[in-house]
């Protein structure tokens, strides 16, 4: 028979980030992570499952328009037919393609206390120069180093409880405005991050209005971005198919050659 396997020649790189109770997998005021067992092996059980609480933006996960657009016929100024668009009803072809990895690393050692350090149209322009014009269907990866920050209770403290609640430590590169509006216009849908938000820590709602105003999708709290050549691999991120979600969790991968 024809060899047929679609991933022969091809290695997967696990992009998502581990969730337990210990990880600073929430967004700060949002429900709380748990994992509890439900039924375990015993006297009444030959069997064990476990029961989870999760808000739809925790660990790695992907934003809908209804994160931040109001459904239309609504008193929002922002209101529009994209807030009715949950999570269920977007298009998985937009949260898979080329992947276009921009290395922002040197930006995360320049933040000030509670401040994120802006990703500029320039640094996407450069990166453009250097190695090719983003077209319509690549993903945008914003490969930053931040996952690093990710770990288990106080050790995990800089990655969001520090910039976020405490202002104490430096924040994540951000990218601004002007820079998302330029990758739309280069009919790219969807943009990833190392970091717990595509939003700046000093102001991150804007961001989020403008790029899922215009239909984009961002997936945050990405692992690993570092293991990914610049271009030649191909992303994926599979969201659960939750019934008029604002975004929600899922296992994000690369296929690298």
């Amino acid at each position: 028979m024809p060899d047929i396997d679609p991933f022969k020649g091809m290695s997967i790189v696990d992009l998502s980030a581990p969730l337990g109770e210990k990880f600073p997998c929430t967004w700060p005021g949002h429900v709380p992570f748990s994992h509890r067992t439900w039924r375990d092996f015993g006297e009444h059980s030959v069997y064990k499952t476990n029961c989870v609480v999760i808000d739809e933006h925790c660990g790695t996960h992907f934003d809908a328009a209804p994160h931040f657009i109001p459904p239309e016929g609504t008193r929002f100024p922002l209101a529009g037919p994209l807030g009715s668009r949950g999570g269920d009803l977007v298009d998985l072809a937009s949260l898979c393609g080329r992947a276009l990895v921009i290395d922002v690393g040197a930006l995360s050692e320049s933040g000030q206390p509670g401040e994120s350090p802006w990703i500029t149209k320039r640094h996407v322009t450069r990166w453009e120069e250097e190695h090719r014009a983003m077209i319509a269907g690549d993903i945008v990866l914003f490969a930053s180093g931040w996952s690093g920050k990710y770990a288990e209770d106080e050790a995990g403290y800089s990655y969001l409880q520090g910039p976020v609640v405490d202002s104490a430590t430096q924040g994540w590169p951000a990218p601004d405005v002007e820079a998302i509006r330029y990758i739309a216009e280069k009919g790219v849908l969807t943009v990833g991050t190392e970091a717990p938000s595509l939003g700046a820590v000093q102001n991150g709602a804007l961001v989020h209005q403008v790029g899922l105003g215009l239909g984009m999708h961002y997936v945050e709290g990405l692992c690993n971005l570092g293991l990914l050549p610049a271009t030649g691999a191909f992303f994926m991120f599979l969201p659960l198919k939750i019934v008029d979600s604002t975004g929600c969790p899922g296992r994000a991968i690369a296929l690298v050659p």
